[in-house]
């Protein structure tokens, strides 16, 4: 797990979120995130985003499934699908791939060793599902399938913020 201290800097946190298609499991820890930061208070130091390998959903909001069981939970997921952008790599401090091939995918897009750096796995954060090796994708499966990503995006992104910001707490 990365730890980070640049909040000492006066600075936003810039944090890039990405699985495939931008549409539940980016978009979901995006809102997620979104939500932790919010609820701890930290809204001004911090800017949230998320991307997909692929732009073949570009401009659509989250798969109506996942924003279905995201609000039953308290997020409201309205982003709009987008590609991963060469510049995202310049504009974010961290960018945090939900497997294996989204880590690869953007470790061969990374325009510098400097901005392969950035680059590290969401599961790396959690602190209960520490058996999870990646956020599966729940695109193909049933309710189950999207309620367990939650549950991994809740754990992952409450330790992402604790080691971004150990005063911030989060109970999940």
């Amino acid at each position: 797990m990365k730890e980070y201290n640049s909040l000492n800097n006066n600075k936003k946190y810039k944090i890039l979120f990405v699985c495939l298609g931008n549409i539940c499991r980016s978009s979901s820890a995006e809102g997620v995130m979104k939500h932790l930061v919010e609820e701890a208070g930290l809204t001004d130091e911090f800017l949230i985003d998320s991307a997909g390998i692929l732009s073949y959903h570009q401009g659509e909001l989250p798969d109506p499934r996942m924003r279905a069981h995201a609000i039953r939970r308290g997020y409201d997921l309205t982003h709009r699908s987008r590609p991963v952008r060469t510049d995202d790599f310049f504009h974010f401090d961290l960018i945090i791939g939900m497997d294996d091939r989204n880590i690869e995918d953007l470790k061969e897009r990374a325009p510098s060793p400097e901005a392969e750096r950035k680059i590290c796995r969401m599961t790396d954060y959690c602190t209960r599902f520490v058996h999870a090796d990646h956020v599966p994708d729940p695109y193909y499966g049933g309710a189950e399938g999207f309620e367990y990503v939650l549950d991994l995006l809740e754990d992952a992104c409450a330790g992402l913020l604790r080691a971004l910001h150990p005063a911030a707490g989060c109970g999940r």
